[in-house]
C-alpha cells in the first residue's frame, strides 16, 4: 500500500509512547491521522503537532469507539490503516501470599476479566470495527483495502511471574491475527501484530535508573531499550508491504524474558 496523503489512518494510544511514534511516522509520510486516546490534553497536543485530529476514546466502551471512528471518518474519510496500541490491564499472581489474612489469595476472576477486556476484547473491537469500514473502500493494487496492526508483546510468548493476565491476553491478541487475516482475505484487508520487547515509553522511563540500566543490560543486542520510533518503523512497513499478512513479529533485540 502506498503510504501518502491519499489515505487516512487511526492510531489508538496515540497520545504517548508507541502510539505517538506511530502517529508521527504516518503523519510525516503525509497520511491524515486520527488519534484515539483517553488523555485529552496530550492527545490534542500531539494531534495538533502532526496536523491530525484527536478523538477522545475509551477502548473499553463500544459506543465511544464507534463515535471515535465516526468523528475520524467525517474529518478524514474512511481509514485504510489502523495501528492499535492502546490497552488497559491489571497485574497479579494466580495465587499470592496475603500477609494480613495469613494465607494464599487467588487473583480474582473479575481482575482477570478486566485485563482480557482491556487487551484482547478491545483489540477485536477496534480491528473488527475498522475492518467493517475498510470493506466499503474501493480496492487498491492486488485488491487491497486496508491494513490492521495490533500490538501484542513478547510476554505473549515469555510471560513472567505476575503476568498471568497480561501475558495470556496478549497471547490472545496473537491468536486473533491469523484467523482474522483469513476471515478478511477475500475483502483485501491484512492483519498483523507486533510483539515489542522492553521499550523506552513514558511509563517505562518512570522507573529508577538502576532498573533501566539492568533492563538494558538484559537485551542481547543492542544493549538498550527499544525506541518508540523503531516500533513505528515496523508499523509503517507492515502497512506499506502488502505481502505481510497473518504475521506476529517480535521486535525485541533478541531478548527472552526470564521467569521474573
Amino acid at each position: 500500500m502506498k503510504i501518502d496523503a491519499s489515505i487516512s489512518a487511526v492510531v489508538t494510544g496515540g497520545a504517548s509512547g508507541l502510539g505517538r511514534a506511530s502517529a508521527e511516522a504516518l503523519a510525516a509520510a503525509g497520511v491524515k491521522v486520527a488519534i484515539f486516546d483517553v488523555n485529552e490534553a496530550k492527545g490534542a497536543e500531539v494531534a495538533q503537532a502532526i496536523g491530525g485530529i484527536f478523538c477522545k476514546v475509551d477502548i473499553n466502551n463500544e459506543d465511544a469507539v464507534v463515535a471515535g471512528f465516526a468523528k475520524a471518518r467525517a474529518a478524514h474519510g474512511q481509514e485504510r490503516v489502523l495501528v492499535h496500541c492502546a490497552m488497559t490491564s491489571k497485574r497479579g499472581k494466580t495465587l499470592a501470599w496475603d500477609k494480613e489474612a495469613g494465607k494464599l489469595k487467588r487473583l480474582s476472576t473479575a481482575d482477570y476479566e478486566a485485563g482480557v477486556q482491556g487487551v484482547l476484547i478491545a483489540s477485536y473491537r477496534l480491528a473488527s470495527l475498522s475492518a467493517e469500514g475498510m470493506a466499503t473502500l474501493e480496492p487498491l493494487e492486488d485488491g487491497e483495502r486496508g491494513s490492521i496492526t495490533l500490538t501484542a508483546s513478547v510476554a505473549a510468548q515469555d510471560g513472567q511471574i505476575g503476568q498471568v493476565i497480561y501475558a495470556s491476553a496478549k497471547a490472545g491478541v496473537n491468536g486473533l491475527v491469523l484467523p482474522m487475516a483469513r476471515d478478511l482475505s477475500d475483502i483485501g484487508i491484512r492483519v498483523n501484530s507486533i510483539m515489542p520487547g522492553i521499550f523506552a515509553t513514558p511509563l517505562m522511563l518512570g522507573a529508577k535508573q538502576q532498573v533501566l540500566d539492568s533492563l538494558s543490560a538484559s537485551v542481547p543486542f543492542p544493549k538498550r531499550l527499544g525506541k518508540p520510533e523503531e516500533f513505528a518503523s515496523l508499523a509503517m512497513e507492515l502497512a506499506r508491504n502488502s505481502y505481510f499478512n497473518g504475521q506476529c513479529i517480535r521486535l525485541d533485540g533478541a531478548i527472552r524474558m526470564a521467569p521474573r
